[in-house]
């Protein structure tokens, strides 16, 4: 079976809009983007003004943005991108340093689609850009997700088969640990590759306790075995806890397929590329 082709962008030509103050950061960020798009145009500025002139030309169809500009902020500037594109869905992505303590924090607001943490280097740069782009399938990567509506998981689960992932679903998370036990002991037959859970589910324990357990008493990185955590709380310091816990992202209910892959296929492709260097 073929995985099915989830493009973000839809032009053989796009327009990416690339605002930071430092020449040398929009430099590295449109080499990224040439190497993975040769047919792409790079729109590069240095300020929110310059910006919104690009804005006022045309449209653009995916924008990367530092949060500190010198006229203001990326923030300011995902709200003008959502009032120039309307309705039209247009990928909105912070390049930060600090990107890591606002998300934790939760100082983002929706206007922004995702972030990326700086430190991660350059060659998650380009996984986490080509995943805006076009994701790129792992086929036979296996997923274990942990939900308790069958509904729901059925519905979850053909997003992530349609990628060519394997899919390991259990209703608890009593059942999850049992199945991490084997894979860390090396008895089970296949290894976990990323983790993805709601945050609520029946029993005991929940979508936070998966977490912690991993980070602390399997002791997995979140390079070693990335963990999704799904929530429809809409609460800053709930979803701050989430990730402060050690979950490496969370997916916002209810589920968009298209943000769902991109964020599963990052944190594969992520959790394969060797330990990066800081890059700028």
């Amino acid at each position: 079976m073929q995985a099915q082709i989830l493009k973000h962008l839809i032009s053989e030509t796009p327009r990416v809009l690339v605002v930071d103050g430092s020449r040398l950061v929009r430099k590295l960020i449109a080499d990224v983007l040439k190497r993975q798009l040769p047919q792409v145009q790079v729109l590069s500025c240095a300020s929110i003004a310059e910006a919104q002139a690009v804005l006022e030309q045309g449209d653009v169809d995916l924008v990367t943005t530092s949060l500190a500009l010198p006229d203001g902020d990326g923030l300011a500037l995902a709200r003008l991108v959502r009032q120039q594109a309307g309705r039209r869905y247009v990928p909105v992505i912070v390049v930060s340093g600090d990107a890591q303590e606002h998300l934790e924090q939760r100082r983002f607001s929706d206007d922004v689609t995702d972030y990326f943490d700086k430190a991660l280097g350059h060659e998650a740069l380009a996984a986490f850009i080509t995943g805006y782009v076009q994701p790129q399938t792992i086929a036979g990567a296996r997923v274990l997700y942990i939900e308790d509506s069958r509904v729901v998981a059925e519905a979850t689960k053909r997003m992530l088969e349609r990628q060519q992932l394997k899919v390991l679903h259990v209703l608890t998370a009593e059942e999850a640990f049992a199945l991490l036990t084997a894979d860390s002991l090396g008895t089970s037959a296949e290894r976990i590759d990323l983790v993805l859970t709601d945050v609520t589910l029946k029993g005991e324990l929940n979508g936070r306790d998966v977490v912690e357990r991993v980070r602390v008493d399997f002791g997995y990185s979140k390079r070693e075995l990335p963990v999704l955590v799904m929530t429809g709380d809409t609460n800053a310091y709930n979803q701050a806890t989430l990730l402060q816990a050690g979950a490496n992202d969370l997916v916002i209910k209810p589920i968009e397929e298209r943000l769902l892959i991109t964020k599963v296929l990052f944190q594969l492709r992520l959790s394969r590329l060797a330990v990066p260097a800081a890059i700028l």
